[in-house]
């Protein structure tokens, strides 16, 4: 005998901690088909003179990404677990607007929100599935529309990347206080590792090095509005 038919949620939450809940969870209308989770290791590649294959180094495991499809749908067709091919017209349903379901899951689950400066936290219930992370794409996929153009169903595409966010003063931005913040005078931290490397060394040598940066802010109409170069320079021995 087959359980209880559990549906996909989707939960957004104001919070890194995942403890300030935004709105009602949103219950998708059919359970995706399947999904995917994406793990992945960064690893840069370096070639020492004279060798004839590049050399890999570990940098970090990256967040893990996790992409399935779901339905928005508008046509008053009732699925019930022993009729997901077989649809079934109600005819005192009422009929949503897809187009403002949409709107309604965008606004908790991928616009910015200016309260806290960022889209929300959204956490993913489904069986075993649990994951915690932000929303990263989200593509409509618009497949039936009544006889004047407005659409009645559309496929939802959406990705979605684990983890709060960093929380450490690396490759976000921080106001001089130390907390997030974009909106109201920030600086942007960033740590990188160039994976340079070279000849054979000899104990006792002495090196210099020369690292040089430059910086951009630019606007997303506007172009660059902000250039900043500068250098590290120090030297030392092996």
């Amino acid at each position: 005998m087959l359980g209880k038919l559990d549906k996909m949620q989707l939960q957004a939450y104001a919070d890194e901690a995942f403890s300030d809940k935004k709105g009602a969870p949103f219950t998708v209308l059919i359970n995706p088909e399947s999904y995917t989770i994406k793990y992945r290791v960064d690893q840069t590649e370096s070639q020492g003179q004279g060798t004839s294959h590049p050399q890999l180094h570990f940098n970090n495991i990256a967040a893990q990404d996790i992409h399935f499809d779901f339905v928005f749908d508008s046509t008053g067709v009732v699925v019930q677990p022993a009729l997901i091919n077989i649809g079934i017209v109600n005819p005192f349903a009422e009929i949503a607007n897809i187009i403002e379901q949409i709107e309604t899951f965008k606004q908790l689950m991928f616009y910015y929100q200016s309260e806290t400066h960022r889209p929300n936290f959204v956490v993913i219930k489904w069986g075993t599935l649990l994951f915690k992370g932000q929303m990263m794409t989200m593509d409509i996929d618009y497949k039936l529309f009544k006889p004047d153009g407005t659409p009645i169903r559309a496929l939802a595409r959406v990705g979605h990347r684990s983890g709060p966010g960093s929380t450490s003063p690396t490759n976000h931005y921080l106001t001089a206080n130390g907390t997030a913040n974009q909106r109201s005078g920030c600086i942007f931290k960033g740590e990188d590792f160039p994976g340079i490397t070279g000849r054979v060394t000899n104990t006792g040598e002495q090196y210099e090095f020369d690292f040089r940066f430059v910086g951009q802010v630019r606007h997303k109409d506007r172009g660059v509005v902000a250039t900043k170069f500068w250098s590290v320079r120090n030297d030392f021995v092996i």
